[in-house]
């Protein structure tokens, strides 16, 4: 039995390097769909125990993920942002090749909540302008930003073509803000309502979030943001040194 347990281990192992090979040679690209169990069945001439063994072990290392009612795909990769410098989306995003565009879902002023008015250190029953964007990266939804500003910057976002301009741009453009630094924190959080829709996942689909306040450089909060970005299509990455002792 031990004997048979290994052949049976060592098979769906070269079921997965077979499948793996093509995943990196681009017969399978990025987004595409494996071939059903039963293809691979007859293809490879193993038993679909065997396939799914396979599947599951490239699932596990993060090649494949498997949609119910749909099939196993080959994940998209994920695009990386360098935390540790405060760059606008396409400003992180350009230069490694990638096409971003936006979606805006909505532009409107609402009365600010107990947290706005803390970040954004203004005064009770103050109003401030709230946009909602999915940004894209070629073609495909990974982030929903939703943004806060008060006053007139929030005036200047509502008529701004934040289609195709970052926000970033629009206060230092057209506002003559100059932006210097931002606060944020990481957290993961569950898809839910409007960002599960405009991201295209499913509900409960873990997301990475994070909250920046964003200031100008005489230190006044410019932009408060949540920013929830699809896990399997992002990653934030920083460097940081060792504390001198």
């Amino acid at each position: 039995m031990g004997k048979a347990r290994h052949a049976a281990a060592t098979l769906y192992d070269r079921i997965r390097d077979a499948l793996h090979a093509r995943i990196l040679d681009g017969t399978y690209p990025p987004g595409s769909r494996l071939p059903t169990e039963h293809a691979l069945c007859e293809s490879h001439g193993v038993s679909r125990i065997t396939i799914r063994q396979a599947l599951e072990r490239l699932r596990q290392e993060g090649w494949v993920e498997k949609i119910h009612g749909q099939g196993t795909f080959v994940q998209r990769s994920r695009a990386v942002q360098n935390v540790s410098a405060l760059q606008s989306f396409s400003e992180a995003m350009t230069p490694f090749g990638h096409r971003v565009s936006n979606r805006v879902e909505s532009a409107r002023i609402v009365e600010a909540n107990s947290q706005l008015l803390d970040r954004l250190r203004l005064d009770a029953q103050a109003q401030v302008t709230e946009i909602q964007r999915v940004r894209m990266l070629d073609g495909a939804a990974v982030s929903f930003e939703v943004t806060y500003a008060a006053h007139e910057i929030g005036a200047q976002l509502l008529i701004a073509d934040l289609a195709n301009r970052d926000i970033f741009h629009v206060i230092e453009q057209d506002c003559g803000v100059r932006i210097g630094h931002a606060d944020l924190s990481i957290r993961s959080m569950p898809a839910s309502g409007a960002v599960a829709s405009g991201l295209e996942v499913e509900p409960g689909s873990s997301l990475l979030c994070i909250e920046r306040v964003v200031y100008s450089r005489d230190g006044a909060p410019v932009l408060f943001e949540a920013l929830h970005y699809r896990g399997d299509a992002f990653q934030y990455q920083l460097r940081i040194e060792r504390a001198k002792r």
